[in-house]
């Protein structure tokens, strides 16, 4: 078991991320498949475009809120600090962002239409153009990462010296009282 603890310490950062990068996925697709289904749109097109712009945009005040919280443990002091880290990650998100939302209608177009086919405790589904949107899940979850660790919850020097001081002092012990001259002790 304590083997198990100091993996996921060591690695506590990534799992994080995956856990929370999955369930940022989930909040995605389910989005875009809950308005495919509600407004009755196509998985091709301006349809399909709109309905993962709008899934994006939910999936990202998700993954925000959850990357700063539970994954990079972001100690933001001050709403101007914290609406200047949401403003990089919303930033950084745009960026994919644009790769989540052409993408996957360009992977349709040029034949990667399989759609994902089945059933689920007896009700048939049908999600229109799912191995497109798959795949560029896959590449947007690597890029997120990479741009959430190097540029919005990148901790600066000081806070990573800090922090460092901070675990070597926890297993130390105080250090001794340094010895002051006493009068007469002079040379």
């Amino acid at each position: 078991m304590n083997k198990i603890k100091e993996l996921f310490q060591k690695y506590r950062e990534v799992i994080m991320y995956l856990i929370f990068g999955v369930a940022t996925t989930l909040v995605n697709w389910v989005t875009a498949f809950a308005m495919q289904k509600a407004f009755n749109l196509s998985g091709e097109g301006i349809e399909f475009a709109i309905t993962n712009a709008v899934a994006w945009i939910v999936a990202v005040l998700f993954a925000f809120f959850t990357n700063k919280k539970y994954v990079f443990e972001s100690k933001t002091v001050g709403v101007k600090a914290y609406f200047y880290e949401m403003g990089k990650f919303i930033g950084a998100r745009l960026a994919t962002g644009a790769i989540e939302i052409t993408l996957p209608t360009l992977l349709v177009k040029i034949g990667l239409r399989q759609p994902l086919d089945v059933t689920v405790f007896g009700k048939h589904i049908v999600y229109e153009g799912f191995w497109a949107k798959a795949i560029t899940s896959i590449i947007v979850i690597i890029l997120n990462y990479v741009f959430s660790k190097l540029f919005v919850f990148r901790k600066n020097a000081e806070e990573t010296e800090a922090a460092e001081e901070g675990i070597a002092a926890e297993g130390t012990e105080p250090a001794e009282a340094e010895e002051k001259p006493v009068a007469g002790d002079e040379i």
